[in-house]
């Protein structure tokens, strides 16, 4: 499970960042759609902070594998994972042609998606068990 998390921090760190320094050049890759008002770049900014929150979470949670805390931080990546590859499933369905960066994506979440349930899978830890009243 620790690799997971770092890889997750890693990843969502990343993309949060991205969002929230060049958010209309990363939507552009992903959407082939240029972000035009503010409001709009507003928001990417904002899901690039919730991504930053992730990534910290996923990081900070690493370091305590064994916990049921770092358990509850990989169903959340579990959910999210699945919600992103919906909502950008649908957007590549739905609304062609898309950014050269979009099919990557789903499939890149579709993968950590995988892991997620494999990781969530494997019997609790010792500690898990400890903890549980």
């Amino acid at each position: 499970m620790k690799r997971l998390l770092i890889v997750s921090a890693v990843i969502e760190l990343g993309a949060g960042l991205a969002l929230m320094c060049v958010p209309a050049a990363t939507v552009l890759l992903l959407l082939r759609s240029p972000l035009e008002s503010s409001a709009v770049i507003t928001l990417a900014r904002v899901a690039g902070a919730a991504l930053l929150a992730l990534g910290v979470a996923c990081w900070l949670a690493s370091t305590d594998v064994g916990s049921r805390a770092a358990r509850g931080v990989v169903m959340g990546m579990t959910v999210y994972n699945v919600g992103a590859v919906v909502a950008l499933g649908l957007v590549g369905i739905q609304s062609p042609p898309v950014g050269v960066a979009l099919w990557p994506a789903v499939v890149l979440h579709v993968i950590m998606t995988s892991w997620c349930v494999k990781a969530l899978r494997k019997k609790p830890t010792q500690i898990d068990a400890d903890l549980t009243p």
